[in-house]
């Protein structure tokens, strides 16, 4: 966006209104154990309307909403790590919704609401972006960053007209290997791992120096961090929905408690990787590119899917010889584990369609063997 010097007096303002907002409902819910909406809402809008009368009525619910959204999110790791603490921001970003905003594609302007009324602000969309101008906006995210402002819009796009393919596609997600999928594509680049590595070394390095120019130096290199994995997130998601076929399914597992159920020891360089994997961050990521092109996103169980022979289905745990060698003890079928994991996450679907395969074809088209 690009406001004037007075719009962006009055957007700072609303966004600093609104992020106290945010900390006080956060506050209040942390301090009384409480995350559920409408009860938060009960106890701190009147109050909140009061100290804040210049904000809009709609933009200070949305602030509720968003500080809801936190408190679930940390009681969640509360209730899994006790060193858990309360949500709070510096600068929420604003969140804005029908009553609150409106845009116009064809002139390249938008209306937003302050502490002082409507302002009317021209915006430009970047290249990458532009295939979605023109769609019907819902909700959209004003974030203020280094002087420079941005409205994250969101766009309700219909379903492509795409007709369903038989293929299923496993996909194995590994912090070695970012993602192995069943049509035998190894996606993702092996020095992700070394830049990672370089970058915590250098945090490690400023932490114990901590000196003000050595924050001043960790704080951008947690952004370029997450801006990183971030950039990594997007590749992986679209490397995987390119080599698929329009209108087929992409089956992954569903990691959401990894960090929790995971046996790997604590103070490790994997526990380390796997504490800062995007996961839920990825998926997103993953389900809009998809449907994008008429494809579906099916989580499994991921349990055994690195243990079990994908040719036999033998399971046990010594099948898995290294990190990258699979040997079923069983009927002696060797190949990539995460191949061989890759498998099973699509067999494991197939099973729950009802559907037989013969795990270790090259293929995965399965026109002929659905319709069997």
């Amino acid at each position: 966006m690009k406001p004037t010097h007075e719009q962006k007096q009055l957007l700072d303002e609303t966004a600093q209104q609104f992020t106290q907002v945010f900390n006080a409902v956060c506050a209040y819910g942390w301090q009384h154990g409480e995350k559920n909406g409408v009860r938060l809402h009960h106890a701190t809008y009147y109050e909140l309307r009061e100290a804040y009368p210049r904000l809009n009525a709609n933009v200070l619910i949305q602030a509720r909403i968003k500080a809801t959204e936190a408190l679930k999110s940390a009681f969640d790791r509360k209730a899994k790590d006790r060193k858990a603490r309360q949500p709070q921001s510096k600068l929420c970003p604003i969140r804005y919704n029908e009553r609150t905003y409106v845009l116009n594609w064809q002139i390249q302007e938008v209306s937003l609401s302050t502490i002082n009324g409507r302002i009317l602000v021209p915006f430009k969309v970047p290249p990458y972006s532009s295939k979605y101008v023109g769609y019907q906006v819902t909700t959209a995210d004003l974030c203020i960053s280094n002087g420079r402002y941005w409205l994250h819009v969101v766009v309700s796009v219909p379903d492509p007209n795409i007709p369903r393919h038989d293929e299923v596609i496993g996909v194995d997600l590994g912090l070695n290997r970012p993602a192995v999928t069943s049509n035998r594509h190894f996606l993702g680049s092996r020095h992700w791992k070394e830049i990672e590595r370089r970058r915590f070394r250098l945090r490690r390095k400023l932490q114990s120096k901590g000196t003000k120019s050595a924050k001043r130096h960790l704080k951008k290199v947690s952004g370029r961090s997450l801006r990183f994995h971030r950039d990594c997130d997007h590749v992986l998601s679209k490397r995987i929905v390119q080599n698929a076929t329009s209108g087929s399914t992409i089956v992954i597992e569903n990691l959401t408690h990894i960090r929790s159920t995971s046996k790997i020891r604590k103070k490790t360089e994997t526990s380390r990787r796997l504490h800062n994997w995007s996961f839920a961050q990825f998926h997103s990521f993953l389900i809009y590119k998809a449907q994008e092109r008429g494809m579906q996103v099916v989580k499994i169980d991921p349990r055994h899917t690195s243990q079990t022979c994908s040719q036999c289905g033998h399971q046990h745990r010594s099948n898995r010889k290294s990190q990258s060698l699979f040997l079923c003890k069983h009927c002696g079928y060797c190949l990539n584990a995460d191949l061989n994991a890759a498998y099973n996450i699509r067999n494991k679907h197939l099973a729950s369609l009802g559907i037989s395969l013969a795990s270790g074809s090259p293929s995965d088209g399965l026109a002929s063997q659905a319709s069997a």
